[in-house]
């Protein structure tokens, strides 16, 4: 099945259930993005037909991406350092867009922020799939690591779903991947920039003292 394919089969049976699925999978190595979940679902319960709810859309993407980034931190847990490298330079790890390179970013990011980056890490693209892994590589407690990861998971999907939510009333639902995009970008990149101004003032604090 093709990429198309796939996001149009997600268009066609987004429900509760498919949306913790989906989120899941996001959240978790395999690549799938969640721009292509969320935002529809959003603009799906913005409809008066629908029987779907905004808050609920956000809830179960937040409950899926909780249950995905699980999978992530418990293999690494387990596995160890040798084996999550060795699975991301193997041919399974490429076909799930892993490398070398990407696993050594994420556990630099986390290594050098701590664990309040397992919530940073949720809003900063490239990162936000990874970070689960140096968190369960570093023996991270497994509450505190959900309860950042649902808090950087639960901000993330409130936002795609608010621009979702927002572009029903303007935007044809055959033009709202094309401009999710577009906003989601603009939102990351400004999410970034204030993740590192709050860590600047974090840090000053933390030398000032």
């Amino acid at each position: 099945m093709e990429s198309v394919e796939i996001i149009q089969w997600c268009l066609d049976h987004l429900n509760y259930l498919t949306i913790t699925l989906l989120m899941a999978i996001e959240s978790s190595f395999i690549p799938f993005p969640s721009e292509v979940v969320v935002p529809p679902a959003a603009y799906r319960a913005a409809s008066a037909t629908s029987d779907m709810n905004v808050v609920l859309v956000v809830v179960f993407a937040t409950l899926g991406a909780i249950l995905g980034s699980l999978i992530n931190y418990g293999l690494a847990y387990f596995l160890g350092r040798p084996v999550v490298y060795k699975f991301a330079n193997s041919r399974l790890g490429h076909m799930c867009l892993l490398d070398r390179e990407k696993v050594e970013i994420a556990e630099h990011y986390f290594n050098k922020h701590g664990k309040i980056a397992t919530f940073t890490g949720r809003l900063i693209p490239a990162v936000r799939q990874l970070i689960s892994i140096p968190a369960g590589l570093a023996r991270m407690r497994m509450g505190v690591f959900i309860g950042y990861t649902a808090l950087g998971a639960g901000i993330w999907n409130t936002v795609l779903a608010a621009i979702g939510y927002g572009l029903a009333a303007v935007v044809p639902e055959d033009q709202l991947l094309a401009e999710v995009n577009k906003y989601s970008h603009q939102i990351s990149y400004g999410i970034v920039a204030v993740v590192v101004v709050a860590l600047a003032y974090v840090v000053y604090r933390g030398v000032k003292k």
